[in-house]
């Protein structure tokens, strides 16, 4: 396999999970807690987080069977709707993902604003 097929082979294991609109058109949900971190083995419908948007608070569930490579935000983190925040490898055994794999550099967390 050349190097530019096994990138790709690699780059598609790697899936990011968004934040989704979990409220009515809401724009962007703050990252109350993790339960997940990076090498945890997650499982479809596994709760990874809890978000918090101005109605309510909410748990997500990961939609992918793999083991977390990344989360992209810390907690306390507003995030916009779509954002990728966290990526999983869903074929660990093939062997270590690199950060380039993952669809490049990882978001900046901004800083939480203030109250």
């Amino acid at each position: 396999m050349t190097d530019t097929a096994a990138a790709g082979a690699a780059a598609q294991r790697i899936r990011e999970f968004r934040m989704p609109d979990v409220g009515e058109g809401l724009t962007e949900a703050e990252i109350l807690k993790w339960y997940v971190g990076p090498g945890d083995t997650v499982t479809d419908g596994q709760v990874v987080c809890e978000v918090e948007t101005a109605k309510a608070a909410v748990e997500l569930p990961i939609p992918y069977n793999g083991v977390v490579h990344e989360l992209r935000f810390e907690e306390g983190v507003t995030v916009d709707v779509g954002t990728p925040i966290i990526t999983v490898d869903t074929d660990p055994s093939a062997g270590p993902a690199g950060p380039a794999e993952a669809g490049g550099a990882p978001a900046a967390a901004p800083a939480a604003e203030a109250a």
